[in-house]
């Protein structure tokens, strides 16, 4: 397990955090996009208030560490790594307090061709804390508008993982998915768990529209995000979402396995 000095390197040297790759014209388009309360950019959260441009600004400096400048207009965002670090504490702090209850989690990504790894570590952990790992609606359709029209995926889980799948690709069960910032599938898996009488998730861990959807419908929520994600910190801010790492979400998935290690361990879930 990394020390918290080796961790901070690591964000740094795989662009987790410092400059990432994410580009200030990205970020500041999705700012422009949530201040209009266009459905791009919100997730599925409702603010409670109207948020304009410059606010939005302020907020991302504030929980990410990005330029406060609006004149900054260009080049590579930046993430402070302490951010990153402070926020892992308390998403760890919070996954450990579901698993010593033995909460229900529900965990899913709209990044899983990056990110599956790492809630898969989570989900794996959780499991042998003795937590249910819900995976409701397995194969439901869901209707997601994308940038080429409506299109039908499938909810699908893998290692206790949701996501979605484009309804022709072949391969159910691979560790191939769409990547989607809508809350419907959230939304769609929440229908399912009610339908069979199960329990409600304690704790949705995920990124996108998984933590807003499921914020926004009161239920405890904590994620991922990057520079170019407003709606996670709004919903944190607001107190509708409960944590949000501000990091990279688009690096090599072997990148996050430190990031499992290490909040596995502060949650007291190390296998």
């Amino acid at each position: 397990m990394l020390s918290t000095g080796a961790l901070r390197a690591h964000l740094l040297a795989a662009r987790l955090a410092g400059a990432v790759a994410t580009s200030r014209e990205a970020s500041l388009r999705s700012y422009r996009l949530f201040a209009a309360r266009d459905p791009r950019a919100t997730l599925g959260l409702l603010p409670e208030r109207d948020w304009s441009e410059r606010e939005l600004i302020a907020l991302m400096a504030d929980r990410c560490g990005v330029s406060d400048d609006p004149a900054c207009v260009d080049g590579p965002d930046v993430i402070d790594p302490e951010r990153t670090l402070t926020a892992l504490a308390a998403f760890a702090e919070r996954l450990g307090a579901v698993a010593a209850r033995g909460g229900a989690v529900l965990l899913g990504t709209g990044h899983p061709h990056r990110l599956l790894g790492f809630y898969a570590g989570l989900a794996d952990a959780l499991s042998a804390a003795g937590c249910v790992v819900l995976t409701p609606a397995q194969g439901r359709c869901v209707d997601i508008t994308t940038r080429f029209g409506v299109r039908t995926h499938n909810l699908e889980y893998v290692r206790g993982v949701a996501m979605v799948r484009e309804a022709d690709v072949r391969g159910a069960g691979s560790e191939t998915g769409a990547h989607t910032h809508s809350p419907l599938p959230v939304r769609v898996a929440l229908e399912g768990v009610a339908e069979g009488r199960g329990p409600l998730p304690d704790l949705v861990v995920g990124d996108h529209g998984w933590v807003c959807g499921a914020g926004q419908l009161g239920i405890d929520a904590i994620g991922l995000a990057d520079t170019d994600d407003p709606a996670l910190f709004v919903g944190e801010a607001e107190g509708q979402v409960s944590v949000v790492v501000p990091l990279d979400d688009a690096v090599r998935s072997d990148y996050y396995l430190p990031l499992t290690r290490y909040v596995l361990n502060r949650a007291c879930l190390s296998q």
